[in-house]
């Protein structure tokens, strides 16, 4: 659907939100490109794109963070920018009635207790104080977080920060409410809180923006508009978006679950119709596979021989408030209570858990960043916690925090992606050569004379992930590392990490997203500071620890939730595929249709609410 879609589909609707031929430039690059866009009160408007194609600009503009350069905005009834001017009395008014949730909680947390940082926004609109401790309770208790109320949020993970700032958002009862990618650092369980609460918001008039790279969380909005190098390049219902395959995948993103198995299905000669609609999908294939009497069972994988552990954790117990000397009570629990793990040679260990568990703290303590409090650990057989020899595992061990994109700090990518290998002491051609290897392992050749900060999003995290790489380390722990990047970063990423998993580097990874974990090796799940479930995937993964998972707030891979969906509904056993490929060969098998010559797939064919043809 052309730009005309997105100017005329709220046309003579009840407006709260219109942008006309909005423009704005950074640094030479038209991050908005004459966007016009209404939003109906009420509404839920999901805004797809890939990184850097303008999503969180849009988003500030809306509410009220940035003046375009050109172009009309109205806000919740006020015109705050028109002629080449804003007028700064109606944005006043207008931000009183708007709401944000920012991508990183970091940039949003102004005070040090949760309670408090909640009742910041309230407080400042003049709320009466029984009013104010009301909204608290209730927005704290809305994200799961009321045990927290007189912590600290620096002491709390990512995640949890970023129900925090939710919760303050929401406590000031905006009539719009903007939210950019705000469950990229969540758990499973803080998600599905989160969409929830969204889907509340319906029930009581906000209105809601939602920016987002999870493209089955567009699915429950009522209209989505995607962006490409900030212009409206797709506009309309989720079907109808996600229903042009080809330049959904050409945009940089995918088809939610659905539309991606039932594309995989005609791939294998399935006659199938496309649907993003899962109840859909389930129901064809219940009743096509109903009767049969399995499905070839996929085999777990063979566990690799022992090898000897590049990593070793013994015992450990490890407490902030410890670590700091500071002996009065905490609110915080420990983060680590007697965990115990082998990182085994060249393999890729995930760690899993809700938001909380201790996954980025045990990270941490692998990097040699922090120490235990009790317990060991050694790695490449050097005890982290001796001094002396902790220096010699510089270089050795390269960390990728939560957002690396906040390590990048010189004048050029080449200059930061140079800085580590320089000072391991290597000479200027062995740096040079490194670091052109590491930004064509990346994908940004030819940026190296570029600044870092003229880099997109995504670009920015693979630039800081370059210059870890460039040192070379023989183990790379990484902390969420596909957050807040588009599907196409996302396989990118992936990408890159399986040829550094080949080359014999080892990787110990922390994830929310439980089809990633499914491709390691070993997995291990966290759950208040101790290793609650530990194997590979189809061990952690089975049927028996599917209520466990369930009650520790993780779920399980879409594709053997959908199995099980459609074993459940009356159709074959298909074993327990945990990838996408390992499910649709299974659905083909019990179809019969292995065989079969692909169908045609008419990718961009619109479906009707019960997943027929229009």
């Amino acid at each position: 659907m052309p730009q005309e879609a997105a100017e005329n589909s709220a046309a003579g609707a009840d407006t709260i939100v219109s942008l006309a031929h909005v423009t704005l430039t950074y640094d030479d690059v038209r991050a908005l490109d004459n966007v016009s866009l209404e939003v109906r009160r009420g509404e839920r408007l999901c805004v797809l794109g890939a990184n850097g194609s303008g999503k969180s600009t849009l988003a500030s503009v809306v509410c009220g963070l940035l003046a375009p350069d050109s172009g009309e905005v109205t806000l919740v009834g006020e015109k705050v920018f028109a002629n080449g001017a804003a007028d700064f009395d109606a944005y006043r008014r207008a931000r009183r009635k708007l709401g944000l949730v920012f991508q990183n909680p970091e940039d949003q947390i102004v005070t040090s207790v949760v309670e408090e940082d909640v009742a910041f926004g309230p407080e400042n609109l003049g709320l009466p104080p029984e009013r104010i401790e009301h909204l608290v309770r209730r927005e704290l208790r809305r994200v799961a977080m009321e045990r927290y109320a007189k912590a600290d949020p620096a002491r709390l993970s990512g995640g949890q920060r970023q129900r925090v700032t939710i919760a303050g958002a929401l406590a000031m009862e905006p009539r719009v409410l903007v939210l950019d990618e705000p469950s990229s650092s969540l758990d499973v369980r803080g998600r599905r809180s989160v969409m929830k609460v969204v889907e509340k918001l319906r029930g009581v008039g906000c209105t809601v923006i939602h920016v987002t790279h999870f493209m089955d969380e567009a699915l429950a909005a009522d209209r989505v508009v995607v962006l490409d190098h900030g212009c409206i390049a797709l506009a309309g219902t989720p079907r109808e978006v996600f229903s042009h395959v080809e330049e959904v995948r050409g945009l940089g993103l995918e088809e939610p679950f659905a539309g991606i198995l039932s594309s995989q299905l005609r791939e294998r000669g399935l006659d199938v119709t496309w649907t993003c609609d899962e109840d859909v999908l389930l129901a064809n294939l219940s009743r096509r596979t109903y009767g049969v009497s399995a499905a070839a069972v996929i085999a777990p994988a063979a566990a690799a021989p022992a090898a000897a552990p590049v990593v070793h954790v013994g015992s450990v117990h490890f407490s902030y408030e410890q670590s700091r000397r500071r002996r009065r009570a905490s609110t915080v629990p420990a983060a680590l209570d007697g965990v115990t793990i082998d990182v085994p040679r060249r393999s890729h260990v995930v760690l899993v858990g809700q938001t909380g568990s201790g996954k980025s703290t045990l990270l941490r303590l692998i990097a040699a960043l922090e120490v235990p409090d009790q317990g060991s650990i050694e790695v490449d057989g050097i005890p982290t916690a001796d001094r002396r020899r902790r220096r010699q595992l510089h270089g050795r061990v390269g960390y990728v925090m939560q957002r690396p994109e906040r390590q990048l700090f010189a004048e050029t990518v080449a200059q930061d992606v140079a800085y580590g290998p320089t000072n391991l002491g290597l000479s200027p051609n062995e740096v040079d050569a490194r670091v052109r290897r590491a930004l064509d392992l990346v994908g940004l050749a030819g940026k190296d004379g570029a600044s870092p900060f003229q880099l997109s999003g995504g670009q920015q995290r693979l630039c800081a992930l370059a210059g870890i790489l460039a040192m070379e380390p023989g183990i790379l722990v990484l902390d969420e590392p596909t957050a807040g990047l588009d599907p196409r970063g996302r396989r990118n990423l992936r990408r890159i990490l399986d040829s550094l998993n080949d080359a014999g580097t080892a990787l110990v990874e922390v994830t929310h997203a439980m089809e990633d974990a499914a491709r390691a090796d070993l997995v291990v799940v966290l759950d208040g500071g101790r290793v609650a479930l530990e194997g590979t995937p189809a061990e952690v993964f089975s049927p028996d620890n599917a209520e466990k998972l369930h009650d520790m707030g993780l779920g399980i891979p879409q594709s053997l939730a959908f199995a099980r969906a459609v074993e459940e509904a009356g159709g074959a056993h298909l074993g327990n595929p945990l990838t996408n490929d390992a499910l649709a060969d299974a659905i083909a098998r019990a179809a019969g249709a292995a065989d079969k010559p692909s169908a045609p797939c008419a990718a961009g064919t619109p479906v009707t609410a019960d997943g027929r043809d229009e």
